[in-house]
C-alpha cells in the first residue's frame, strides 16, 4: 500500500509539471504529446489494476483529478490556436443597419433595417444613395451613421466623403443604444455563448488585426470589439 501511495505522490508530481509545460507550449506539441500520455497512462492503468483495483485507484485519484483539470485548458487552447472556423462572420446592430464581418476575407457587408432604404443591401446601393442613407443616419442615430462611416471608408475610402459633404477624419462618436449584452458581445466576436478565456482572447486579437484604425480600419469597429472582450472578461 505505502508503495502505491508513492507511486501516486511520483505521478501527481509529474503531472503538475506537465500541466505547467502545457501552458507555454506548442499547441501542436501538446497535442502530440497528449497522446503519447494518454498511452502511457493507459499501459500503467492496466498494469495497476491487474494487481489491485482498490490500492491503484486510490493511489491514481489526485493525478487523475490533475488530468480532468488541464483538459478542459488544454482543449481551449489547441481550440483557439487552430483558428476560426471557414465562415465564421461577427455582427453589429444598430437602429438603422445591421452589419456583418466576413473573419477570412475581413469583408463588410450590410444590410438596412429602417428608412427609406429598408431591407437593401449596402452593396447594392449607389454611392448617391450610400450619401443620402448616410445623412439619414446621422440625422437619427450615431451609432448607425458612425458603423456606416466605418463600412464606406473602407470600402471607398476618403472619397465619398467630399461628395456626401462629410468632414474628413473619423467616425462620429457613436452614443446611446443602451449598454452591451453578452449576446451581443458574443455575437461581435463571432463565438458561441460559452467561449472560453482563451478564445476571446483569440477572437479579439484576429478580429483587432482586421478592423484596427492602423491598419486601415474603423475607430468605431475597434472600439465595439474592445467591449465585446471587456464585458466577457469581466473587466
Amino acid at each position: 500500500m505505502i508503495a502505491y501511495f508513492i507511486l501516486g505522490l511520483a505521478l501527481l508530481a509529474g503531472f503538475i509539471l506537465i500541466g505547467r509545460w502545457f501552458v507555454g507550449a506548442d499547441p501542436k506539441v501538446v497535442a502530440r504529446a497528449l497522446r503519447w500520455t494518454l498511452t502511457t497512462l493507459g499501459v500503467v492503468l492496466v498494469l495497476l489494476l491487474i494487481f489491485s483495483w482498490r490500492q491503484a485507484l486510490i493511489a491514481l485519484l489526485p493525478m487523475l483529478i490533475i488530468v480532468l483539470l488541464q483538459s478542459r485548458a488544454l482543449r481551449q487552447r489547441i481550440k483557439a490556436a487552430a483558428g476560426p472556423k471557414p465562415g465564421q462572420t461577427s455582427e453589429i446592430a444598430t437602429r438603422f443597419l445591421k452589419m456583418t464581418l466576413d473573419h477570412d476575407s475581413g469583408v463588410m457587408s450590410g444590410e438596412v433595417l429602417e428608412g427609406r432604404f429598408a431591407g437593401r443591401r449596402l452593396e447594392e446601393l449607389e454611392p448617391p444613395e450610400l450619401a443620402e442613407l448616410w445623412r439619414e443616419c446621422r440625422a437619427e442615430d450615431t451609432q448607425s451613421a458612425a458603423v456606416l462611416e466605418a463600412y464606406l471608408d473602407r470600402t471607398q475610402g476618403e472619397a465619398w466623403r467630399e461628395a456626401a459633404g462629410a468632414a474628413p477624419g473619423g467616425e462620429r462618436a457613436a452614443a446611446g443604444g443602451g449598454p452591451m449584452t453578452r449576446e451581443e458581445a458574443y455575437g461581435i466576436l463571432g463565438l458561441e455563448p460559452g467561449a472560453g478565456e482563451v478564445e476571446i482572447r483569440e477572437a479579439h486579437r484576429r478580429l483587432m488585426q482586421k478592423v484596427h484604425p492602423d491598419h486601415g480600419g474603423s475607430n468605431y469597429l475597434a472600439a465595439k470589439i474592445n467591449q465585446a472582450k471587456d464585458l466577457l472578461l469581466g473587466a
